[in-house]
């Protein structure tokens, strides 16, 4: 049981975990509505010239950097900066209401278990959005806001997309009917309809 098991140095692992996460918490009270109205100033400022670069420029330094992510976008120019858009406004909206953000970014993590895509091409292409960002403004704390943010839903992608990833889709993604079988094996009779149907993380399915 837990109460044998647990020991000293589980005591002070446990208070070092916490003390860190009061510490983390403590250094960011108050910034994020001053991260917000920075974010909002900066985003409100980007003319039609400035929004197209970003849609250009994105991909651009990302496929430089990550060249395997040219086999997931390979959409048409103007969905590529519906997405691009989409990517700008997700960082304002994260602050203003996060509830919802989570829910819908939850569900887009979701249809990206069945896209197949990588996780780790989400941090090179935060990384390329925040350079992009960094060219067009000398505040700090705007670049900061957008890139606190971004990567909070990067965050959220991951885990999403870790925990949907089932056995299940694994073998759907790879278009392996063997992996299939033998994932849907491992069920109860009862309940391989279900685990080949059901992907669900949180409230989202």
């Amino acid at each position: 049981s837990l109460v044998k098991d647990w020991g000293s140095l589980h005591e002070v692992s446990w208070s070092w975990l916490w003390e860190n996460v009061e510490r983390i918490l403590q250094s960011h009270i108050g910034k994020p509505a001053q991260m917000e109205a920075s974010l909002a100033v900066f985003l409100a400022s980007l003319d039609e010239g400035s929004l197209m670069m970003v849609r250009r420029e994105v991909y651009a330094k990302f496929f430089a950097v990550a060249p395997a992510g040219q086999d997931y976008f390979k959409q048409s120019t103007t969905r590529l900066h519906f997405i691009a858009d989409k990517v700008v406004s997700m960082t304002m909206d994260m602050y203003r209401e996060p509830k919802r953000m989570v829910e819908d970014i939850s569900a887009l993590g979701l249809r990206h278990v069945g896209y197949g895509i990588p996780t780790d091409l989400f941090g090179p292409f935060v990384s390329a959005c925040v350079q992009v960002i960094r060219t067009l403004t000398t505040d700090e704390m705007a670049e900061a806001a957008f890139r606190w943010s971004l990567n909070l839903v990067s965050r959220i992608l991951t885990r999403v997309i870790n925990e949907g990833s089932t056995i299940v889709m694994k073998a759907i993604n790879a278009n392996s009917g063997k992996q299939l079988r033998k994932a849907v094996a491992c069920a109860p009779r009862g309940k391989r309809a279900m685990w080949m149907l059901n992907v669900q993380v949180g409230t989202q399915s």
